[in-house]
């Protein structure tokens, strides 16, 4: 807890609200089902940084990366909160080269070898994770796709080396008869190179969180639509169905957002990200579990196809605000080694971090730690009632100043009896599993101020 005092400076991941409570309680059952509670105590909303920043620390141009609650790079380093692993340094995954159409470890999974991706895999995690810490890992296997008809467009290879290797072995099977054999192994085989890698990491490293990048996909990119609303696709919904024994196996749900800059500022951005969101959270749902599997959205805080414009304060509230209103627990926000990787880039980094990006993840991440307080009783996280309405978890710029103290952004200030029933009517409790939490509006009377850690 960081206490009030002079000196406000505190943990360097420290973000601070300044709040004089009234006295009330307007209490009301929640009815969601339970959810892990948040790897950084008193903080429902994480974000997180997955960036390369090293070029800008060689060129000695300062970042300050305080306000994130997890600092990780994508490259190749151990013992980090978020650990990344491609395929390149992670097993014995059976990709195709589509630029050469070289094949490795196999090509397809039907013809890989399990045995030894598994013992592969075991000696990078245990070289990558430390025992007994706690975070976020990722499997980023993204060349092909785990059920057969999402295999179209440059992943048909797998599509057609998978249909040769039937004929190959039974030569005298008819036409119709090979596509059905050859789809039926194809997802028996992915199926377990996806179920036995992802079983095997979590007995090694139970304590992080595992899935896969990019799981669960909407689908959701008709953005060029006239009618363009977001959500995914009825047959989509379907096959996500289908992929039940990899919800029930994951412990966290990596989807990605990253935002084209054709939706720049635009309310196609919001409905973009907001379908994304809502198909992992039920998706999350799926499987009979005490609770369900937290979500950490994959974001950029460039658009996706440059590397120059970053998002403004609108495009953060459509994928950021997006997130944290739908009870994700967080955010990752990625970046590649060439989005940093000469003075100009990093310049214009160490610029955007303050002006930018920092005031509004203090406005976020503050008003998610408020309303938890006050409306779950700090045992869950709050989420929209209509998940389709634009009410987002922020402060009223009324009653809250973003400031800068001690090169720390703060948001200042005392909530109102209606920013809380603003909150009571809009939100409901996704209550932490192992906690007693209800939509109670109550808040303890105080006559000194309160400092809330974010």
């Amino acid at each position: 807890m960081c206490r009030f005092s002079q000196q406000w400076g505190g943990s360097p991941f420290c973000l601070y609200v300044l709040i004089l409570f009234p006295s009330c309680c307007f209490c009301i059952a929640s009815s969601l089902p339970l959810t892990a509670a948040p790897l950084f105590t008193d903080r429902p909303f994480a974000v997180i940084w997955n960036a390369p920043t090293h070029v800008c620390k060689k060129l000695k141009i300062p970042l300050d990366l305080s306000a994130f609650q997890a600092v990780t790079t994508p490259a190749s380093e151990p013992d980090q909160f978020l650990s990344l692993f491609y395929s390149s340094r992670f097993g014995l995954y059976p990709c195709v080269d589509t630029t050469t159409n070289k094949e490795y470890n196999g090509g397809i999974p039907q013809k890989g070898n399990l045995t030894a991706n598994i013992e592969k895999a075991s000696s990078d995690i245990t070289k990558y994770i430390p025992e007994f810490r706690t975070g976020l890992a990722v499997i980023d296997w993204e060349s092909w796709h785990a059920l057969w008809a999402r295999n179209w467009g440059f992943r048909d290879i797998y599509r057609k080396l998978s249909i040769q290797y039937v004929k190959e072995k039974l030569p005298s099977l008819s036409p119709n008869k090979v596509v059905t054999v050859a789809t039926e192994a194809f997802q028996k085989a992915a199926r377990s190179y996806l179920g036995e890698t992802l079983n095997l990491a979590i007995r090694l490293r139970p304590n992080y969180l595992w899935g896969y990048y990019l799981f669960p996909d909407c689908y959701n990119y008709n953005w060029n639509d006239p009618a363009y609303t977001g959500e995914c696709p009825a047959i989509e919904i379907t096959r996500n169905n289908n992929l039940l024994w990899l919800w029930e196996s994951s412990t966290a749900l990596y989807p990605s957002a990253y935002l084209p800059l054709s939706l720049r500022e635009t309310t196609k951005a919001a409905l973009f990200v907001r379908g994304m969101v809502k198909e992992a959270v039920r998706v999350s749902a799926l499987p009979k579990q005490i609770y369900k599997a937290p979500i950490y959205v994959y974001l950029r805080p460039l658009f996706r196809d440059q590397n120059k414009v970053y998002l403004s304060e609108a495009d953060l509230v459509r994928t950021i605000g997006e997130s944290a209103a739908l009870g994700a627990s967080g955010v990752v926000l990625w970046g590649a080694s060439a989005d940093y990787s000469n003075k100009d880039s990093c310049e214009a980094l160490a610029a955007y971090l303050p002006s930018t990006l920092y005031p509004y993840l203090t406005n976020v991440t503050a008003a998610a730690k408020l309303c938890s307080d006050s409306l779950c009783q700090g045992n869950g996280r709050c989420v929209r009632k209509n998940p389709n309405s634009f009410d987002y978890l922020h402060l009223n710029s009324d009653h809250f100043q973003i400031q800068v103290w001690n090169g720390k952004q703060l948001a200042i200030g005392m909530p109102s009896l209606n920013d809380l029933k603003d909150f009571a009517d809009k939100f409901t409790c996704h209550c932490y599993v192992g906690k007693e939490c209800s939509d109670s509006l109550s808040i303890v009377p105080s006559v000194t101020p309160v400092v809330i850690q974010v």
